[in-house]
């Protein structure tokens, strides 16, 4: 069993590079005087995000993007933290980048990249999809990543709980928008029953820039959310992953079997009323 403690940061998210490195680079020093061990930041905090904050990929300034990523590594090793960045990673030739979460390990390393599996059609235009789920242990808690749409497909968060995650970091980017809307009504109470559907905790950010649909959240294993920010405001909130808590579970005794094809609790009958399904 083991306790993880976690900083979900917002901020406004900007096409301007050093702009974004800057506010990280606060979010990250605010994270530590907080004595979190992990920094999660929304998706494409760094690079900015491609359709709305970047027109297009064309001219972008990747070597400052390469720059400002190895700083904020140096910045991650220094203050021995670990940091979840939201940024665009490039491929070659003619090849869209990957929308991405670069996973940062508190010596400065980049250990993996998870890329954004569910683009949208929007996005499409600009990122090539990725094809690869990644699980890794951070002080003893088995954790996850993915990024905003992917929400939208349960089989991805099934996929982890039998990979056996217990933390997912979730990174969003609902922001810029005219007003409330579908996502300000579902995004978070969907989060909720993800959480609870596969008893993981959750941070869930989403970029602040007015207005942002809905606000960062942390949730835990049994749907309750447990703090969330301001809306349309900068902010770091540091909670903590506690494994020993026994929270509600209520599809746990039938869960795993489930997850193997068996859509039923107890034991059948054979019983010929049961089978048919038109008499009385």
């Amino acid at each position: 069993m083991a306790k993880l403690r976690i900083a979900t940061c917002q901020f406004a998210i900007s096409g301007n590079i050093r702009r974004n490195a800057t506010q990280i680079k606060r979010q990250i020093a605010q994270a530590k005087k907080q004595r979190a061990q992990v920094v999660h930041l929304p998706e494409a905090a760094l690079s900015g995000y491609a359709g709305v904050d970047v027109e297009s990929w064309d001219g972008y300034d990747w070597d400052t993007l390469r720059r400002e990523t190895e700083a904020i590594c140096d910045l991650a090793a220094k203050s021995k933290v670990w940091v979840i960045l939201g940024s665009a990673h490039p491929l070659s030739g003619r090849h869209k980048p990957h929308n991405c979460l670069y996973v940062i390990n508190a010596d400065g390393q980049i250990v993996d990249r998870y890329d954004k599996c569910f683009c949208t059609g929007a996005d499409l235009k600009h990122y090539s999809p990725g094809d690869h789920l990644v699980t890794l242990d951070i002080h003893g808690v088995r954790c996850g990543l993915l990024i905003c749409y992917d929400l939208r497909f349960p089989e991805l968060y099934r996929a982890y709980r039998k990979q056996g995650v217990e933390c997912l970091f979730d990174s969003f980017y609902n922001a810029r928008a005219t007003g409330p809307g579908i996502h300000t009504i579902i995004m978070r109470p969907t989060l909720q029953a993800h959480a609870a559907t596969n008893y993981f905790w959750i941070s869930a950010n989403n970029a602040s820039g007015h207005y942002q649909s809905w606000q960062s959240v942390f949730i835990r294993p049994d749907g309750v959310i447990a703090r969330s920010l301001k809306r349309n405001q900068a902010g770091v909130m540091v909670n903590t992953v506690d494994t020993d808590l026994a929270l509600y579970d209520a599809s746990k005794p039938y869960r795993d079997r489930a997850m193997k094809g068996n859509l039923h609790s107890g034991t059948l009958v054979k019983d010929a009323r049961s089978r048919d399904r038109q008499g009385l």
